[in-house]
């Protein structure tokens, strides 16, 4: 009996979603000190969704425009969330070029998952964005 009750909590943990590190809720995208966030970018990701948005974060306010990430964030973006009433535009080279393409509100746990051109993903791939 004494073994089952550790399982059984891992399985609980398992099971409840954001128990372990999911993506916040687009709508819960706020600063501590309550103003709003247009989106959020992490730098970690996982082949399991409640691990991913994790490690560091970027946050952007309204009207964000980085044509240029900073060194530390340039091409380290692995997951985002934006915001409610929010797009976030990105693009695969520093200055606004390459490759672009615009996240809506919504959480996005693996950038893997969105192509970039025809052999590429948007996972350690952002250099620039803008968000409105």
């Amino acid at each position: 009996m004494s073994l089952l009750c550790p399982l059984l909590l891992a399985l609980a943990l398992v099971a409840i979603p954001g128990a372990r590190g999911a993506c916040p809720v687009p709508a819960s995208l706020k600063l501590e000190d309550g103003t709003r966030t247009c989106a959020k970018i992490y730098d970690k990701s996982d082949a399991y969704y409640d691990n991913c948005c994790q490690g560091a974060e970027l946050s952007l306010e309204p009207e964000t425009d980085l044509p240029y990430l900073p060194s530390d964030w340039n091409n380290k973006a692995s997951s985002l969330v934006v915001g409610q009433r929010c797009e976030l535009t990105v693009w695969s080279q520093p200055g606004k070029q390459g490759k672009s393409r615009k996240f809506s509100a919504g959480s996005y746990p693996r950038l893997e998952e969105y192509r970039r051109g025809l052999f590429g993903d948007w996972s350690n791939a952002i250099s620039g964005l803008y968000c409105k």
